[in-house]
């Protein structure tokens, strides 16, 4: 390995996240990341990698975007953060980009600097329309490290930094399963029901076309309102701006960050209905935050919805769609004992191998063969394969011929009967 690689990651198990260290050296993976741009970067040591994480889409339009970019050098000539007090014509003019882009019944939007940071606002939101406290999430959720999202997420992860949620106000239940949800809601006692579209780092299982729609008619029939989490899966990485809202869903509220960042600045809104939004009329100065609205992120964020939203990107994501299902299933048919299901709704894709630690096989094969991939930390059978919207036919293409590579790989290194050797990556996989 390369010296001064070697130096930056003994430093960092000094200085920055020993665990974090560990683990990555286990597996024999090592990044840096040196240049980048679109859906490749250069590795420290001079290795290009293909990005299929894409920091679970914080790089939807591709690392260093020349029209991101732009608006960020251009902006800073005239924006810095602004004043959260204060409205602005950049502010105003993302709140418009946004709400164009969602149901007609949405009203208002409020920034943050990160998805769990409006998933706490969210939460709090719904409790203020309610009156209620108790949230409703699934079994092998996360929706973020912050304080609401994390007691809202996984009760281990919460446990671990002694934050295990009271019962009284968070229950989980099974994804896909309204029978399950429908006893919760029935005590009459629920603030909200908060759920990802598709659950990240449970490995992207795919809900019933019928199941969104039918949270909706739950929620709203209980008094209760319904936040989808589309931090990783809106912003048409399912082919549809709002993942939900293509399965029929009318959420009251929308979470999204990740993709808002254009991959520059940080930036999460929580789109809102009028019910969501009626704290608005009784004290906007309920929820604050310094550097939420952000005018200079509100210049690079408006900038990428604003190509998220162009009908070349949505073909772009469509040619995406079918590439990979037809070249997946050509793999699959290489490795049919080890690769044995595909999740795929646009270019959100969960990749089931046989093997519990199948994926971490996979992710580690996948590195030396040039591909970044990484494994649903709730379901470690399954990798996390992530395209980027603007990905083109060639470099999407050669990913697929390092899969079938890497498949191969993988299982050989497992065999038949084999354990892998698991290392909590809980800092790691769980961030999505």
């Amino acid at each position: 390995m390369n010296e001064s690689k070697t130096a930056i990651y003994d430093e960092a198990a000094r200085v920055w996240n020993p665990n974090k260290v560990e683990v990555f050296r286990h597996y024999g993976i090592d990044i840096v990341l040196g240049d980048r741009h679109g859906y490749t970067f250069t590795d420290a040591d001079g290795r290009r990698l293909i990005n299929m994480h894409l920091n679970g889409g914080v790089f939807n339009l591709g690392h260093t975007n020349e029209e991101v970019r732009a608006a960020l050098v251009e902006g800073s000539a005239h924006y810095d953060a602004g004043n959260h007090y204060f409205p602005s014509p950049v502010k105003n003019a993302l709140c418009e980009e946004l709400l164009g882009v969602s149901p007609d019944y949405m009203r208002y939007v409020a920034f943050n600097n990160g998805g769990g940071e409006s998933i706490d606002a969210a939460v709090k939101f719904a409790r203020r329309a309610t009156g209620r406290t108790r949230v409703i999430t699934v079994n092998g959720a996360f929706h973020g490290a912050t304080g609401i999202a994390m007691e809202a997420g996984s009760p281990e992860m919460a446990a671990f930094f002694n934050m295990a949620p009271d019962p009284r106000e968070y229950t989980h239940v099974a994804f896909d399963d309204l029978d399950a949800l429908g006893e919760v809601l029935e005590l009459e006692d629920t603030a909200c029901v908060l759920i990802e579209s598709i659950p990240a780092t449970l490995g992207f299982p795919l809900p019933h076309d019928d199941y969104l729609a039918g949270v909706t008619e739950l929620a709203h029939r209980h008094g209760a309102l319904y936040i989808a989490d589309e931090v990783q899966t809106g912003l048409m990485r399912s082919g549809d701006m709002w993942c939900a809202i293509g399965y029929g869903a009318s959420p009251d509220m929308i979470v999204t960050g990740k993709g808002l960042s254009g991959g520059y600045y940080p930036m999460s809104a929580v789109i809102m209905n009028e019910r969501a939004g009626q704290w608005l009329h009784e004290d906007g100065f309920a929820h604050l935050s310094s550097f939420g609205g952000s005018e200079l992120g509100c210049v690079v964020a408006t900038k990428a919805v604003e190509i998220t939203a162009r009908e070349s990107t949505a073909a772009n994501v469509e040619m995406l769609t079918e590439l990979y299902a037809e070249g997946l299933e050509r793999v699959r048919a290489h490795h049919p004992d080890f690769f044995v299901g595909v999740r795929q709704r646009g270019v959100i894709m969960g990749l089931q191998t046989a093997h519990p630690q199948g994926a971490t096989a996979l992710m580690a094969a996948l590195y030396t063969n040039g591909v970044w991939a990484m494994r649903a930390n709730f379901d470690q059978s399954v990798l996390q394969w992530k395209a980027g919207l603007l990905m083109d036919r060639d470099l999407a293409r050669e990913s697929l011929e390092i899969l079938d590579v890497a498949m191969g790989e993988a299982a050989q290194t497992l065999g038949a009967g084999s354990d892998a050797e698991e290392i909590s990556m809980t800092g790691v996989g769980a961030s999505r």
